[in-house]
């Protein structure tokens, strides 16, 4: 199975830590052998007991400084177009940090292709040739997430043939109000295209031992900034007020530092987008000069892609030494940056920190009950790994679903569900879970030509289901009275070892002009062209005493032998069988 689950069990999976505001945090070390601590003190754990995928080591390991960056975990083919991480938490809002490398791992030369969702939303493409830095040395990723069904999902899905690749993996529970979080900002996830400190090298974790309660990582400013003026750097020991404060806890570390220029001239940073989405930038100011100790000797506006957008003054607002927060969102672009200018109006601007967040609209999942289903079935049928069933059956809905699963929305389009199942000559060597009967929206089901045994689960037929095709397996038991539903047009049985009385209702779907193929079960009796049931033939099989008088005379099992087909044509005049079934199918 392509599928990892970690438990949260304490002091072994659940990395806690004091700095953290959550004891909710997995350092996963994708392709890793073994759990360590760094010199930051983090705890990071070997992902070795994931069962899809391979570990794969960097071919420059020397280069890097941190261990999880020298290994990672990639995904043949062979082990199907998506294979997913799923982490057991606490619902609530995430912090979701990936690395990902290459360092032609595999000798190729060949950066792989391949997306990255997070829960069952996409949110990173990476397209080969990566660039060079990106390719050799790697690149993390990050994001705000709401988890709300007890499973962080990222999940990693190859475009042609390429294998996915993953160096590590971060997961760190924060305050659900943060960055102005509402009940109706939870289907949106924030993706990080930009989080700075300004006038000061990169902090926090992987970084330096600066404490940030949410494990966010802040880049330095410096290839960010396009002012052209000389740039002056300020930093400050003394305490910042206003710190590591619900609900955002943004750290001292980060109002500690600021950038301002020599001469009076605009500050002016240029961040990359993309034009499709909306995107909410935070401002961050700390007035850490001790020379400007009144209002109105340092002001300056704030322009984003040429617009007047605020006037500032840090000390009139909150005075020194005292962190503030300034937040606007940016929509309807039509270039792929956005330009950001502190124009002075009196003094000369400074700021602190900077971050960029893309909204990206949450897509639907599948049905959490049909989830669970899928799942049941899965593990049943015993589906290969390269069928790629992991993570969300249906999304994201601009990836294929699981292979042999067609998904629409729902009625009112709260939710994905299954509509077909067509799984017809895949060698599945298990049996059909109750479960499948949870899947009240399937129109269509094809299991034919495996190696399927049990029995027909009880009740399948009802709900949508149209067409059933059973056949050429090795299914035992009765044919459940569901199997005869009205709404039922076409029900292939055919070449099992079913037994039994045939239920009325099934035979009147060929009445009906529907289309039915009971034949090769030797053991079913009952209708028109079987033979009739013994008399002591009870609906669900043998009576007790039935089976006492089978087991003293051999009279009633030739009778029973009559009720099988004579002949194929015998059973193509009876029970017609379409030709190209499966591909003709349409589901509604």
């Amino acid at each position: 199975m392509a599928l990892l689950t970690l438990l949260c069990l304490a002091g072994l999976y659940a990395a806690v830590h004091g700095q953290y505001l959550y004891d909710t945090v997995f350092n996963i070390d994708c392709g890793g052998y073994k759990n360590f601590t760094n010199k930051f003190n983090q705890t990071w754990m070997s992902d070795r007991f994931y069962t899809g995928g391979a570990p794969g080591l960097v071919s420059e390991p020397h280069i890097f400084e941190q261990e999880q960056e020298k290994t990672l975990r990639f995904f043949p083919i062979a082990m199907g177009k998506k294979n997913c991480y799923i982490v057991n938490v606490p619902e609530g809002r995430y912090y979701i940090r990936t690395f990902f490398v290459y360092d032609n791992y595999d000798s190729r030369k060949h950066t792989p292709s391949f997306d990255v969702s997070v829960e069952g939303t996409l949110v990173f493409s990476w397209r080969s040739p990566w660039l060079e830095t990106n390719s050799r040395k790697g690149a993390y990723s990050d994001l705000f997430v709401f988890v709300r069904d007890g499973e962080a999902t990222v999940c990693l899905y190859s475009i042609a043939t390429d294998a996915p690749v993953i160096g590590s993996l971060e997961i760190i529970q924060v305050d659900p109000l943060s960055y102005g979080s509402s009940s109706n900002q939870q289907n949106v996830i924030l993706v990080n295209y930009g989080r700075l400190t300004c006038g000061s090298d990169s902090f926090g974790p992987g970084f330096s031992n600066d404490t940030d309660r949410f494990g966010r990582a802040w880049q330095s400013d410096y290839t960010f900034s396009q002012s052209t003026a000389m740039k002056r750097p300020l930093s400050t020991r003394n305490p910042i007020k206003s710190t590591d404060q619900a609900h955002d806890y943004f750290p001292l570390h980060l109002y500690q530092t600021a950038l301002t220029l020599v001469s009076i001239a605009p500050l002016e940073y240029t961040l990359p987008v993309d034009t499709r989405l909306d995107y909410m930038i935070w401002f961050h100011f700390a007035e850490i000069d001790p020379t400007i100790n009144a209002p109105g000797q340092r002001v300056f506006d704030i322009i984003i892609n040429g617009k007047n957008i605020h006037r500032m003054d840090i000390f009139k607002e909150v005075g020194s030494f005292t962190a503030l927060r300034w937040q606007y969102t940016v929509s309807n672009l039509s270039k792929s940056t956005i330009s950001i200018e502190l124009n002075p109006v009196s003094g000369i601007p400074l700021i602190s920190g900077l971050e960029n967040y893309a909204l990206v609209p949450m897509d639907l999942a599948t049905d959490h009950a049909e989830v669970v289903a899928m799942r049941a079935l899965k593990q049943s049928l015993r589906i290969p790994d390269r069928m790629g069933w992991n993570g969300d059956p249906c999304a994201p809905s601009t990836w294929d679903a699981w292979e042999g699963v067609t998904c629409h929305y729902n009625k009112d389009r709260t939710a994905l569900v299954i509509t077909q199942l067509d799984l017809g000559s895949q060698g599945l060597k298990g049996f059909i879970s109750e479960q499948i009967n949870v899947l009240s929206h399937l129109v269509s089901l094809n299991l034919s030509s495996n190696i399927l045994q049990g029995s027909i689960p009880l009740g399948l037929g009802h709900g949508s289901l149209k067409t059933v095709d059973l056949s050429n397996n090795q299914l035992i038991g009765t044919i459940p009275d569901s199997l005869g539903s009205w709404q039922l047009q076409l029900v292939l049985l055919s070449n099992d070892n079913l037994e039994g009385q045939v239920p009325e209702n099934l035979y009147s779907i060929g009445v009906r002009g529907g289309t039915i193929n009971l034949s090769g079960n030797q053991g079913l009796c009952g209708v028109p062209s079987l033979a009739a049931c013994p008399y002591f033939w009870e609906k669900r099989g043998l009576s007790v005493g039935a089976k006492i008088g089978l087991a003293k005379t051999n009279r009633y099992q030739k009778q029973k032998h009559r009720m099988v087909f004579d002949s194929d044509d015998q059973n193509m005049n009876s029970f017609p069988t379409p030709h190209g079934f499966a591909s003709n199918l349409n589901p509604v």
